[in-house]
C-alpha cells in the first residue's frame, strides 16, 4: 500500500478532506514533497515555525541535548540546564512580575495549567472568556473557547465559564469578586485575526485589578515575533497577571508554558502537593529547541522585520476579490466573499506550489503567518502565486 492509502486505513482522521501532502522534507520557508515539488509555507505548520523549518541553529542545539540525555524525570524534580536557561531567558524577556515558568507540551496544556492556577490562587470558580475565542481542544480549554458550533457535541464541558464580547468596555462589568481569572487572547486569531482597543486592554486590565480577578493572556499564536514585538501584550501597555505560550516558543519541537509571578505559581505546591503535574513537560530536547528558538529571534529582532515583510504583503495583494485585509507584524487574515471563493484560491495556490489556510471561525479568510525568516523575493513570488489562483477562480 501507499504511504497515502497507509495514511488513510490508521491515523485517525479529523476531517473528510485531509490534504495529502506527502512530506519529503522541509527547510526554511519551504515545505517538499516526495516528488521533489517546494511548497512555500505560508502558514508555518499553523504558527509553529517562526524561524523557518529546521533552522541551522536549532537543529545544532537539538543535537548537542540527543548527546547527553533525553527524559530522565518528571517535569520539576531534577536539575535540568535546557529548562533552566529556558525559564530564565523566558522571564529575562518579560516585565515583573512575570519569572516563574511552568513548561509544558503545547497550547491545550498551558492553558489547562492557567485555569487551574488561577482558580486556585483566587479560590473562585468562574472564569470568564470572549466569543469567537480560541484556547484549544482539551475539555477545559475547550470550554473556555467562544464558538459553540466546535463544543456542542462535547457537552457537558467544565461549568462555571461565562462568555463576554471581545472588545466590548461594557461587558467588563460581569468580571465581579466571584471571577477566577479572565483568559483573552491579546489578538484573536480563529475569529480571523481581530484586534483589541488599546483602551479596551487597558480596561480589562484594570476591571481584574479593581475585583482580583487574574487575567490570563493566550499568546499561543501570537508570542515569538510574530506581531513586531516578541510579545503581543507590549503594544497595549498592561502586563498579564499569567501569560500563555507555545507554537512558535519550540522552532518546530512540542512545548509550551504558563509563566507568572512566584507568588501566584507557588499555591500549586501544597494543599494538594504536586498540584500540576506532567511527565514530558519541558522535555529537554523541546526546552533546548526553544531557548536557541528565543535567542535567535531576539538576536536577529526577528520581530522588527516582521512589521517590514506584512507591509509588503499587504501592499502587494492587491485584488477586486479581496474585500479587506487585516494585519499586524506577519499575522493576516485576507478576506473574500465567501468560504467557496477561498477554498477555490487555496487550492490553485497549492498546486502552484503555495500552502495556506482558513480559520476555524472565520473560513472566508485567507490565513497568512509564514516563517518570520521569509524574504521579499519568496514574499513576491507567494502573493504572485496567490494573485494568479483568484484570477484564475473567476475565469474557470
Amino acid at each position: 500500500m501507499s504511504q497515502r492509502q497507509l495514511f488513510l486505513n490508521h491515523l485517525a482522521q479529523t476531517s473528510d478532506f485531509p490534504l495529502l501532502l506527502e512530506v519529503e522534507k522541509a527547510e526554511g520557508v519551504y515545505v517538499y514533497d516526495t516528488k521533489g515539488k517546494a511548497y512555500i509555507d505560508l502558514i508555518s505548520g499553523i504558527g509553529v515555525s517562526n524561524v523557518g523549518h529546521r533552522h541551522p541553529k536549532v537543529i545544532a542545539a537539538i543535537k548537542e541535548q540527543l548527546d547527553k540525555y533525553l527524559h530522565v524525570m518528571v517535569y520539576g524534580e531534577f536539575v535540568q540546564a535546557p529548562q533552566v536557561e529556558l525559564a530564565q531567558a523566558l522571564a529575562n524577556s518579560l516585565p515583573a512580575p512575570l519569572d516563574s515558568c511552568y513548561l509544558v507540551n503545547s497550547g491545550s496544556e498551558a492553558v489547562e495549567g492557567a485555569l487551574k492556577l488561577a482558580k486556585r490562587f483566587t479560590g473562585r470558580p468562574e472564569v470568564i472568556s470572549c466569543r469567537k475565542a480560541y484556547h484549544g481542544s482539551s475539555q477545559g480549554s475547550l470550554s473556555v473557547c467562544g464558538e459553540e458550533d466546535f463544543k456542542r457535541a462535547f457537552r457537558p464541558l467544565i461549568p462555571g465559564v461565562r462568555h463576554i464580547e471581545y472588545n466590548l468596555v461594557d461587558e467588563l462589568r460581569h468580571i465581579n469578586n466571584n471571577t477566577a481569572a479572565v483568559i483573552i487572547e491579546t489578538i484573536q486569531g480563529e475569529a480571523g485575526v481581530r484586534f483589541a482597543d488599546p483602551q479596551y486592554l487597558q480596561a480589562l486590565r484594570h476591571r481584574c485589578t479593581e475585583v482580583g480577578a487574574l487575567l490570563i493572556l493566550d499568546e499561543v499564536q501570537v508570542g515569538f515575533g510574530r506581531t513586531g514585538h516578541f510579545w503581543a501584550f507590549e503594544d497595549y501597555d498592561i502586563v498579564p497577571d499569567i501569560l500563555l505560550c507555545a507554537k512558535g516558543m519550540g522552532g518546530g519541537m512540542p512545548i509550551g508554558a504558563f509563566i507568572s509571578s512566584q507568588e501566584i505559581m507557588g499555591v500549586l505546591r501544597n494543599n494538594p502537593i504536586l498540584g500540576h503535574i506532567t511527565t514530558f513537560g519541558g522535555h529537554p530536547v523541546s526546552a533546548a529547541a526553544a531557548l536557541a528558538t528565543l535567542r535567535l529571534i531576539q538576536d536577529e529582532r526577528m520581530y522588527e522585520g516582521a512589521v517590514e515583510k506584512g507591509k509588503l504583503f499587504t501592499e502587494l495583494l492587491v485584488h477586486p476579490a479581496i474585500k479587506a485585509i487585516r494585519q499586524k507584524g506577519l499575522l493576516m487574515a485576507v478576506e473574500f466573499e465567501s468560504f467557496e471563493v477561498l477554498k477555490a484560491v487555496i487550492d490553485k495556490a497549492m498546486l502552484k506550489g503555495l500552502i495556506s489556510d482558513w480559520f476555524l471561525y472565520c473560513n472566508n479568510s485567507m490565513r497568512i503567518a509564514p516563517p518570520l525568516t521569509i524574504q521579499d523575493e519568496e514574499i513576491k513570488k507567494a502573493c504572485q502565486i496567490i494573485l494568479e489562483a483568484i484570477n484564475e477562480t473567476f475565469t474557470d
